[in-house]
């Protein structure tokens, strides 16, 4: 795993991605290279913006496979969505670069250099992904891993590690007491007792192992892992190992003492500092870019339904202090019966023909530029809820107050990572997702977020 914006990435998808990148590079230079042959050195350094035009057209394929998704893990390893996928992703770059050449003809390539470059990436593309492919699925290839314990971490551990070949793992099994006929763990094998663990590690050729037992007092054979450790075996800690995965903090592992003694969970004066004068400057930017989209959109929700434009809620921000958030109106005047709140949920008979339009593409969500820039929300941060729904959470889920830590955001890695909720255990996945970001929080991770979010609008996903 490498460890980018304090997010890891398995070191296979970072390869591939950046693989891929100096594939279509090398590509569209190969490309000017049987367009023009022995003049290849003319038409790249004596026209005009040769570098340019080529910076560009690679820029916008390599993010058309990124909003395609292709390095997503669900879709990563399902052939046919990738090749299904590659064809969308040259037909949308040869659509987005034929309307950039018509606006701006001094940056195009040249219909020749462009219909070869098209034809050799789809063909280099498509072999290196199956490479890759056969690579990914090869155990001889991938890091051996033993798990210690068997418990719920051990199946959960299990679970993400076989869900996804990309992370480079072997998991060989475990080690613990002798299985029970109904023990948690019923899909991987048993390879002992803990006692065998040094001679497991060097007739299996172990270089990993993973503490999965949850009550550690007076199990864990801390001698022995010392001296695995010093012997060249990576001795991690199954939370951590967890949280690296998924990004999210598994509360059923969660103590006080992580909380307490984690590198995480703590906010300096320069992070606050950044947060504030970033979210004030985006929030201007998007008040001043958006001012005539907001006007069109208050004018067509007071044509389409009575009531105002702008809808006020009670929510609550950091330190658990309640404040008034500003949305349009996208439901009809006393959607909520009784004056209680209700999450929507899809194809709400509640929300306005135009409200539907605006929660799809989130732009319901404007108004709350101005309670970015009065102060009370981050750009980025958990989302806040109403006071009822808050206070029963914070009863019923373990750390929830945590979230309360920082000001809410108008997006976030859970938002980015889960979408709406609709239960407790939602909300408690959800949960695990805002502590991560909690103990996360740097100005890279932001950065990613916004990208995210950027094409979660694009795309028009996830909306209710």
């Amino acid at each position: 795993m490498i460890r980018l914006f304090n997010i890891y990435f398995p070191f296979r998808t970072v390869f591939l991605a950046l693989s891929e990148a100096l594939l279509i590079v090398g590509a569209l230079l190969l490309a000017f290279l049987l367009r023009f042959r022995g003049d290849v050195e003319l038409a790249l350094v004596y026209d005009q913006g040769g570098g340019l035009k080529i910076a560009i057209a690679s820029v916008v394929l390599i993010l058309c496979m990124y909003y395609y998704d292709l390095y997503d893990t669900t879709v990563l390893h399902r052939l046919t969505d990738v090749l299904t996928r590659l064809v969308q992703v040259l037909g949308t770059t040869s659509v987005l670069l034929a309307g950039l050449y018509y606006v701006c003809p001094q940056l195009r390539l040249g219909r020749g250099p462009f219909t070869v470059w098209i034809i050799l990436t789809g063909i280099l593309l498509v072999a290196w992904r199956g490479l890759f492919r056969t690579i990914n699925r090869s155990r001889r290839l991938s890091e051996r891993v033993v798990l210690l314990g068997d418990g719920p971490m051990a199946v959960a551990l299990c679970e993400e590690i076989e869900s996804r070949p990309e992370l480079g793992l072997n998991l060989l099994g475990y080690v613990d007491a002798p299985p029970i006929a109904n023990g948690h763990l019923r899909t991987l094998p048993f390879l002992g007792q803990v006692e065998q663990l040094p001679n497991l590690v060097r007739l299996q050729h172990v270089s990993r192992i993973i503490l999965a037992i949850k009550d550690r007092r007076g199990r864990l054979p801390v001698e022995m892992l010392l001296n695995l450790k010093g012997g060249g075996v990576v001795v991690q800690d199954g939370p951590d190992m967890f949280e690296a995965i998924t990004g999210k903090v598994c509360l059923e592992w969660l103590r006080p003492s992580r909380l307490l003694f984690s590198d995480g969970f703590r906010v300096s004066r320069f992070v606050l500092l950044y947060k504030r004068t970033a979210s004030v400057a985006l929030s201007i930017l998007g008040i001043i870019l958006t001012a005539p989209i907001m006007l069109l959109t208050a004018l067509a929700i007071r044509l389409d339904s009575r009531g105002p434009a702008i809808f006020r809620q009670e929510r609550i921000g950091k330190s658990g202090k309640a404040f008034t958030i500003y949305k349009f109106r996208s439901m009809r005047v006393g959607a909520d019966e009784g004056g209680t709140p209700r999450p929507a949920t899809a194809n709400d008979d509640r929300v306005t023909r135009v409200g539907r339009w605006l929660r799809r593409y989130r732009l319901d969500e404007l108004p709350q530029l101005f309670n970015i820039l009065r102060g009370d929300m981050y750009f980025i941060g958990p989302r806040p809820f109403v006071p009822n729904m808050e206070r029963d959470l914070s009863e019923r889920i373990p750390f929830y107050s945590q979230r309360w830590t920082i000001k809410p955001g108008a997006t976030g890695w859970a938002q980015i990572r889960r979408g709406y909720c609709a239960s407790l255990d939602d909300n408690a996945e959800k949960l695990g997702y805002d502590l991560f970001y909690v103990k996360n929080m740097s100005i890279g991770l932001d950065l990613l977020i916004l990208f995210e979010t950027v094409k979660i609008l694009i795309l028009g996903r996830g909306g209710r």
